[in-house]
């Protein structure tokens, strides 16, 4: 008797528990969920939002869309974000350049990436240093001679201010001594675009942007910026192995959401997405873009997003960048 009556009050305590929460999130979702990339359609970060869209509408039966907001390096996405409803209605993929770069260089972007309630992470990957094949270098230690052989030879090419594009090309002469004019373009693809049109002649970029120019000849790969060598690119040394030991960069992309969305909508995601994290689809299509399924706890996410915050903005004051 004691034993039944001690299950009915947990059965109890569970009712109110549930009870008690906001009733907008036992009822979450009722209606679509808007996923903002803050990039044009049709490149890896649109894709993989898709990805997550999918998931989210098989998981709660209502339909997840995506929004694609382009502009300012991604700013004007998340700012869009950060002004929404903090009801799990409105969500932003952002990444490495829209929660940690941009915030590092400037202070008039309309938004507090620290404020963003992490949602869940996507993936992790890394950047792949890459010159024209009409540059006369195939290692770094080359390139970095040849740059200094050659003063104001050479141009960088970045995705706009303040993106991871620029930041790293900033950290590559900070490194190795080198000189460049650093270009700017609307996007990474821009940037690429004029490397194999003979505008610029090198640029770091993530691996899901470079493989397949890499692959095709379009582009030499040089190293990688991971901690250790990758399987798309076997043969390519790091650049600590390349001679550079304090160059790692690597790039995260996750789901985030107003601040303020109460915490078991967040859980209600997290879970969603994580469980589709595990799917073939995803882990194939990570794989073909070489990156690879990163799953964390809203809590884990959110501090990676400070940490990454902390690391770019001393890098950016180390090299005194700043676009305001």
């Amino acid at each position: 008797m004691r034993a039944v009556t001690s299950l009915l009050g947990l059965a109890l305590l569970g009712i109110a528990s549930i009870a008690a929460l906001p009733a907008s999130a036992q009822s979450y979702p009722d209606r679509v969920v808007r996923i903002v990339v803050p990039a044009g359609a049709g490149g890896p970060t649109d894709v993989l939002a898709r990805l997550v869209a999918n998931q989210l509408q098989s998981a709660f039966g209502q339909p997840a869309i995506v929004e694609n907001r382009p502009g300012a390096g991604g700013v004007l996405g998340a700012r869009l974000i950060a002004g929404a409803d903090p009801d799990g209605y409105a969500l932003l993929f952002g990444n490495t350049a829209t929660l940690a770069t941009i915030p590092a260089v400037s202070k008039s972007t309309g938004y507090d990436a620290g404020k963003f309630a992490a949602v869940a992470k996507i993936m992790d990957s890394y950047q792949v240093l890459v010159v024209s094949p009409d540059v006369p270098v195939k290692s770094v230690k080359e390139l970095v001679a040849y740059a200094k052989a050659n003063p104001s030879k050479l141009n960088y090419g970045a995705a706009g201010v303040g993106n991871i594009t620029h930041l790293s090309g900033e950290l590559l002469k900070a490194r190795t001594g080198m000189d460049f004019l650093t270009v700017q373009y609307k996007s990474g693809a821009d940037a690429l675009n004029a490397i194999m049109a003979g505008q610029v002649q090198l640029a770091i970029d993530n691996v899901t942007a470079v493989q397949a120019l890499v692959k095709a000849g379009r582009l030499r790969a040089l190293a990688v910026t991971s901690a250790s060598r990758k399987p798309e690119f076997p043969d390519l040394p790091t650049m600590a192995e390349a001679g550079f030991p304090d160059f790692v960069i690597t790039a995260f992309f996750g789901i985030v959401a107003p601040a303020g969305t109460p915490q078991p909508i967040v859980a209600k995601l997290n879970s969603a997405i994580n469980a589709g994290l595990k799917s073939e689809q995803f882990t194939t299509s990570l794989e073909r873009l070489g990156a690879q399924a990163s799953p964390e706890t809203p809590e884990q996410f959110q501090t990676l997003i400070a940490t990454e915050a902390r690391k770019w903005n001393d890098i950016a004051t180390a090299a005194n960048i700043k676009v305001d």
